[in-house]
């Protein structure tokens, strides 16, 4: 655990790898439990109704929450990896 100057304590530096996704609502950031790699196929939720949907990961970063490219507590979960048919 790191403190700040300003006496508080800074978050913790896990790295998580963040996957972008082309979904049909357009590319989105996904938090991905499993290694994975651009031009892949995962099952990602969707809308509101968090509907599974096919997508292509368009790119992947591995990053801290400080880094993150979109805040950590809003980002969704990929499902799995899609099997090539």
């Amino acid at each position: 655990m790191i403190h700040s100057l300003a006496g508080g304590v800074l978050a913790d530096f896990e790295n998580m790898l963040f996957a972008k996704v082309e979904t049909s609502e357009g590319p989105r950031w996904y938090i991905s439990p499993f290694s994975v790699e651009a031009g892949e196929e995962v099952l990602a939720p969707v809308g509101y109704a968090e509907r599974l949907e096919r997508c292509r990961v368009i790119r992947t970063e591995l990053c801290t929450r400080q880094t993150a490219p979109v805040p950590v507590n809003r980002a969704r979960m990929l499902e799995k990896k899609c099997e090539n048919d």
